[in-house]
């Protein structure tokens, strides 16, 4: 049997064994891995720790020249395992490791931050529990006299913090020692040390003097540490508080904090006057604030506790100087919150001006200084509750002024503040209700403010966000609320205002409900009023931020204080709805999608339906005659669908009681309401109130709802005698008066006789029914001009036959309008007043030439009377509000041949001497464009022209901005027609052409619908004519056509505007490479000498004017390419064409391909995935027609072939085929690019060429040496060309690595040895360069020992070559190791003699000699 001794040797084997392995696998460059490394050994040290650390301690003495990572990663490991075992681990191992600590902290004298740091975390591990060997060992390195290492320092001063009761007996000694160190410390790194080790000394012995119970000495006092730390203070502060080192500056700061409790009282006293002016002088020099603030506020703290009186003379300056930094935008919350802490901490000792003070700052209307100031007022009522008690009605009384406020950060601030109002008893005082109105106000914003989540939340929204979440916590935090709130809320539920806010409220109220049928409160008071506003809310569920689920929640609330029975009925029947409403939310969405005011008309139709079947149920028929009496008094019967509403709710009533319902309606036809003013002091009657009019057209109306509702059995025996006589009477008196018809009137006839022929239709034929009025009611139909046909059987409902009225016009309405208008906002009230007056009065001329009578009076004009006394404000932002809703009224009664006059009025009126008006001219138009504008197409081009000169002399630059807005809105309408008129401006454009452009991309939307329509454009359009340049000069000339160079110029403007960017970066690719290839398109091309008489204008060619010398039509492109790389955040592209002055050689013929190059390197390096759809959308151009499109495209793409990112990118097949093809350009220049670019396959993909066939090693070489062959002899003619010739020659060079011993290969080179040799000798010397490198690369392959050789030794670049020594050489080797190959090398020489070039012939004969 094994015995335990065995087991426990190959255990403690085993472990030794697992150990020593993860110790050398400590050093893996996975980060993982050494975490894991670190787990595993621990999870070892766990069972046998002295063990583990005996080989960890081996490891690193024995292995002393381990890299830095290693060792950290070891000593890691001994860290986790003295952290988690210090109880296990034996007295010796433990002082071995202190010991093995201390020398690995202070091996290196230099700074090393993991190394160093990592061991001494072991030893601040070790002393929290073995405190006395710990001090034995540091000690002995922290010497009197000597500066000791940073991490000694470093190490007592992280020791104090964790082992405080341990460290703190100690620390008079370490002071003792230390004081004497600072003023040896001269470098920043020993201060900075020296100063944080100060600080949480401080902060060590407050700790343990505020816990003395629990000190191991308790007889430590205060003054123990005195005078040292004040020792240490006065250096501190007399000399490292101005270091220039920022870092430094903060520590010492933070020093100065902490050893302010310590130092004695008088001194400090004495230190204060220089302290805190000192603390506050930082806050300019250090962008992070929050050490100073912490600094400052532990001062201010040692200061207020021991009552000083220096203090007080500071505390005003202290005062602003922190009021200040809390009103920086840029301060986070946890220095804000220290900041107030400081505030907080003058409190105790000086409430009365600290309060003043704040509210005083309350009054500034400056947004930074009122946010500072609610800030700390916030903080104040959370924390000094006994001292704000007094002052409570003096803050609400304060808290009014920021409640006016307009900014939404400091509205943000003010619910803050009344939340924490809230929970100290601020609201149930009097004046709280207006803090509650505040919120409740800003839950009812307008449905725009409320955006798609998925959309950036403009601030308004994140205001009524906080205002929901703020009243939802009234309710449910503050219990003390309950009974306050219940009717304040229910008070603001009612008021159309507060519509917006139905939601919130409603979910509060339900909350404060539960709260008090929970207390068994024996009913609530509501508004009776109440429960019909929440049951028209829940018949519109989705309109005010979907108040339709809350109100029916609401209803169900409140039932039990209405009635019993409803209680048992919405309990069971409001659940089933709030389903419903979940289950449809898409479809009733869909069909509810209407505006405030068209949502208020139909909750009103409702209520008339709800009374009207109310009084159905009623059998008081003294209330349905009042009732109905009420009704047809308070009603608007201006409004049309109240007037419906009315007619439905009388005619439900009229099922119940027919008679009564009658005999109201002709009671009330008979009232004085009916009655007009007549005769010459009638004139001076005022019937604006009420239209008879449109009373009687309701009138009518509810006859027909009456019949229609009415019982069968007893509708047959009334409508001769009460329904068709009254709609008889109330028309034909309209009929017969001297007023043109009604058309309000002939609605309400069709309708009404509609709706009768409907409730006759059935019961005439079981009755026998003779319908005796029949003709008489066809007649007065012919009459208005409508025919309505009304049979027994068949009905027609409504038939409307619009007869045409030849109208004399108002000819000059528009120009009056135009000049009354934007007086409206004259800096005169007089003159405003009489502006509106006028207006009125001419709306009215124009009411009386569409036919309308004299007393007839339009709703819509009749507005303008409420508007004259809005312009009494003297507030810009109202008077102009007022005159957008001003031109609403103009656009709507305006026929549309005025409005040309109105709006070419209106654009004098831009220029205004009167900046209000100028303003006002322009509101006026914006609004008038964009309801009027979709119909002006015919004088697009007109408006543009005539804003263009305007813009020359507006001086405003607020109707600079309006006149932008004015061609956005053109744009929007008449895309097509906008871009063709501006297209059209004389080139260059001037900066008033060049602003319009700019304007049109502050729409993204229309930004990417114009750069589409460019770029569609430019891919058709020719770039440039060929012209001769003149009768005396052969020759011709490249001459760019206006209309693509005009393109270009618009898409340079459009991505000027910041706004267009998201466009820009959509739209990216395609952009990139039509200008790319506009780039190419220009480049040597002319401007025309016509071209200021491209468009519109001839001004600039009128006038004489020279086109400007930085204008040329390359640069323009460039320009516009440069924009786009910026706009689209391709910095680093622009920065290294800037670099390398790309630009300038891309407008340059000579250097155009070298400038493209660099622009194809830099995409590469820094937009690598961009170049896919770059490439995709380059492609087609590979083969355009014109040359120098090619060259372009040709030389981006030859470049890309140079770096791996093509490989990565999947695209390198499509371009190596593309400059395959391209070897066969009609154009020189396009074939050297390809070439070129073939070669750099070799440098920027090299395992793409072995990847290229089945036997990829002898393919590239062989195919390189055959276009050699194919260019040398049977196209010498293209080989004129230099470039070519040297890039052909390199690309044989650069690929032949890759056929290295291949046979075939060895052939290739010896077919074009000859080629090489002749090309030696080339008068191009470039051409040289590439024969010498290629044929010393291609040496092995030769076969040939001394012909390697000599190629190695002679043929450099950089070195001359004597030719002809050279050959005569040569020729032997060959003759001696190639004898058989003489005879081809003679053929192949020989057709070196019809070579263009005399060098290359003078070869070709030294060779033959040579050989023969």
């Amino acid at each position: 049997m094994v015995t335990c001794f065995e087991q426990n040797l190959k255990r403690n084997l085993y472990i030794i064994e697992v150990t020593l392995a993860l110790l050398d696998a400590a050093n893996d460059k996975d980060p993982g891995v050494q975490e894991q490394v670190r787990k595993s050994i621990l999870t070892l040290g766990n069972h046998q720790p002295d063990k583990v650390l005996s080989m960890c301690q081996d490891y690193l003495v024995k292995h002393s020249k381990l890299v830095s990572g290693h060792r950290v990663v070891v000593l890691q490991t001994i860290e986790l395992v003295v952290k988690s075992k210090i109880d296990d681990i034996s007295s010796p191992k433990i002082k071995s490791i202190i010991t093995l600590a201390s020398d690995e902290m202070t091996r290196s004298k230099e700074i090393i931050p993991d190394w160093q740091q990592t061991a001494s975390n072991i030893l601040v591990a070790v002393g929290n529990k073995y405190i006395n060997d710990f001090m034995e060992e540091i000690l002995s390195k922290f010497q009197p006299g000597v500066l000791p290492h940073f991490y000694v320092v470093e190490t007592l001063a992280s020791l104090s913090d964790s082992n405080v009761y341990g460290m703190v007996p100690f620390l008079n000694a370490i002071l003792g020692t230390m004081l004497p160190m600072l003023s040896m410390a001269k470098q920043d790194n020993m201060k900075l040390v020296f100063s944080s080790a100060l600080s949480h000394f401080s902060e060590s012995i407050l700790e343990y003097l505020a816990n003395l119970d629990k000190a191991p000495d308790p007889t430590v006092r205060r003054d123990t540490f005195s005078g040292e730390i004040y020792t240490a203070y006065d250096v501190l502060f007399s000399s490292w508080l101005q270091s220039r080192d920022p870092k430094l500056r903060l520590t010492v700061a933070e020093a100065l904090g902490a050893m302010s409790h310590l130092i004695a009282q008088d001194k400090l006293e004495e230190q204060l006057p220089r302290l805190l002016p000192a603390l506050l002088s930082l806050y300019k020099k250090n962008p992070e604030n929050y050490i100073i603030s912490k600094s400052l506020c532990q001062v201010l703290d040692a200061a207020v506790n021991m009552g000083s009186r220096v203090l007080e003379t500071q505390i005003d300056g202290l005062l602003t100087a922190l009021h200040q930094q809390d009103s920086i935008k840029s301060c986070n919350s946890n220095e804000r919150h220290i900041l107030c802490l400081s505030v907080l901490g003058t409190a105790n000792a000086f409430p009365d001006r600290l309060m003043v003070f704040v509210l005083q700052r309350l009054e500034n209307s400056n947004e930074r200084s009122r946010i500072g100031s609610l800030t700390v007022l916030r903080h104040l009522i959370n924390s000094t509750s006994s001292i704000m008690e007094t002052k409570k009605l003096l803050v609400l009384a304060s808290i009014k002024q920021p409640l006016a406020d307009h900014s939404n950060k400091v509205k943000q601030r003010v619910v803050q503040v009344i939340s924490a109002m809230a929970h100290h008893g601020y609201l149930e005082l009097e004046g709280g209700e207006v803090l509650v109105r505040f919120i409740i106000q800003h839950c009812s914003l307008p449905d725009s403010q409320h955006v798609c989540s998925l959309l950036p939340a403009p601030p308004a929204s994140v205001t009524a966000s906080m205002c929901d979440n703020t009243l939802h916590l009234f309710a449910t935090t503050v219990g003390r609320l309950t009974d306050v709130l219940w009717p304040m809320l229910l008070g603001f539920l009612t008021p159309a205002q507060y519509s917006n806010a139905t939601a919130p409220l409603c979910k509060s109220l339900i909350l404060l409900a539960s709260k008090k049928r929970a207390a068994q409160e024996p009913g609530f008071i509501i508004d009776l009023s109440m429960p019909v506003l929440l049951q028209v809310n829940a018949c519109f569920p989705f309109r005010c931020r979907g108040h339709g689920a809350p109100s029916l929640s609401l209803l169900n609330a409140i039932s039990p204080s209405i009635h019993p029975k409803v209680q048992a009925l919405w309990e069971t029947e409001v659940p089933h709805l709030l389903t419903c409403l979940e289950g449809q939310w898409p479809t009733i969405t869909l069909g509810c999608a209407q505006g405030p005011a068209e949502g208020m008309r139909m909750s009103l139709y409702f209520l008339y339906k709800c009374i009207g079947v109310t009084l159905q149920q009623c059998t008081n028929k003294e209330l349905v005659r009042k009732q109905l009496q009420e009704i047809l008094i308070s009603a608007r019967h201006n409004d049309a669908t109240e007037r419906a509403g009315v007619a439905m709710g009388v005619g439900l009533c009229a099922r119940s009681h027919l008679d009564d319902t009658l005999a109201k309606l002709e009671e009330f036809g008979k009232s004085d309401a009916f009655k007009k003013a007549s005769g010459i002091f009638g004139l001076l009657k005022d019937k604006n109130d009420v239209d008879v009019e449109k009373m009687k057209s309701t009138m009518i109306l509810c006859y027909g709802h009456v019949a229609l509702h009415a019982p069968e059995e007893q509708l047959l025996l009334r409508l001769d005698t009460h329904i068709l006589r009254s709609i008889n009477k109330h028309f034909n008196t309209k009929v017969r008066g001297t007023g043109g018809l009604d058309l309000t009137m002939k609605l309400s006839l069709i309708q009404s006789v509609g709706l009768i022929a409907k409730a006759i239709r059935g019961c005439v034929c079981k009755q026998g029914y003779l319908f005796s009025r029949k003709q008489e009611l066809v007649g007065i139909m012919m009459v208005c001009g409508l025919i309505c046909l009304i049979s027994y059987g068949i009905t027609q409902h409504e038939c409307l036959c619009i007869t045409d009225q030849n109208l004399v016009t108002f000819h000059n309405l528009g120009a009056l309008l135009g000049r009354l208008a934007p007086r409206c906002t004259d800096p005169s009230p007089a003159v405003r007043t009489a502006a509106v007056d006028c207006i009125y009065t001419l709306l009215h001329i124009q009411l009386r030439y569409e036919g309308f009578a004299s007393d007839y009076r339009d709703d819509s004009v009749e507005t303008l009377l409420t508007m004259r006394e809005k312009l009494s404000d003297p507030d810009p932002s109202v008077l102009y509000k007022t005159c957008s809703d001003l031109t609403k009224i103009i656009s709507k009664r305006l026929p549309h041949q005025q409005l040309n006059t109105l709006i070419f009025m209106l654009f004098e009126g831009l220029v205004d001497s009167q900046s209000n008006c100028s303003r006002a001219s322009s509101v006026i138009l914006n609004t008038l464009l964009r309801n009027r504008g979709a119909g002006l197409q015919d004088l697009v081009p007109e408006m543009l022209e005539a804003l263009h000169v305007r813009l020359q002399v507006i001086s405003e630059e607020q109707v600079k901005v309006a006149v932008a807005q004015s061609i956005l809105i053109l744009a929007s309408q008449h895309l097509q027609t906008v871009i063709n008129t501006l297209l059209s401006h004389p080139l260059p454009w001037d900066s008033w052409s060049c602003e319009m452009w700019i304007a049109l991309g502050a729409d993204s939307a229309v930004a990417r619908q114009i750069m589409e329509m460019i770029m569609e454009k430019l891919n058709i359009m020719v770039p440039f004519e060929d012209k001769k340049q003149s009768m005396l000069r052969p020759g011709m000339t490249k001459v760019a056509t206006s209309q693509p160079l005009a393109m270009t110029c618009a898409l340079r403007e459009l991505m000027l505007n910041g706004q267009a960017e998201e466009a820009t970066v959509t739209l990216f690719p395609r952009l990139f490479s039509a200008l790319l290839v506009r780039v190419g398109s220009s480049v040597a091309v002319q401007l025309p000498k016509d071209i200021s008489s491209n468009g519109i204008g001839n001004e600039r060619r009128a006038s004489g004017k020279a086109v400007p010398a930085n204008f040329d039509v390359c640069g323009v492109a460039v320009e516009a390419l440069r924009i786009l790389l910026a706009r689209a955040h391709l910095d680093a592209v622009v920065k290294a064409l800037d670099e390398d002055a790309a630009w300038d050689k891309m407008k340059g013929s000579q250097q155009h391909t070298a400038g493209v190059t660099r622009l194809s390197r830099a995409m590469a390096k820094h937009a690598g995935p961009r170049l896919p759809a770059i490439l995709e959308s380059l492609c087609p151009s590979f083969n355009n027609i014109y040359e120098c499109q090619r060259i372009t495209v040709t030389a981006f793409c030859s470049e890309l072939l140079n770096h791996h990112v093509v490989t990565e990118l999947m695209m390198i097949d499509m371009l190596m085929n593309s400059m395959m093809e391209r070897i066969s350009d009609p154009c020189s220049t396009v074939r050297m690019l390809a070439v070129r670019g073939l070669g750099n396959v070799a440098v920027g993909s090299p395992e793409k060429v072995l990847d290229l066939t089945p036997d990829p090693i002898r393919w590239i070489p062989v195919q390189a040496a055959n276009v050699l062959l194919y260019l040398d002899q049977q196209n010498m003619h293209l080989l004129v060309n230099d470039k070519l010739r040297c890039a052909s020659i390199m690309l044989l060079g650069n690929l032949s690595r890759f056929g290295s011993g291949e046979a075939v290969f060895k052939d290739q080179i010896h077919n074009v040895l000859v080629s090489l040799l002749m090309h030696l000798n080339d008068p191009n010397a470039q051409v040289v360069k590439a024969c010498k490198y290629t044929m010393r690369v291609c040496a092995p392959v030769v076969g040939s020992e001394q012909i390697t050789a000599m190629f190695h030794n002679h043929l450099h670049e950089e070195k001359g070559l004597h030719y002809g020594e050279f050959i005569n050489d040569l020729i032997k080797y060959i003759i001696q190791d190639f004898p058989g190959m003489l005879n081809f090398y003679h053929v192949t020489v020989v057709q070196f003699f019809k070579s263009n070039w005399s060098e290359i012939r003078a070869s070709a004969a030294m060779f033959i000699g040579e050989k023969i």
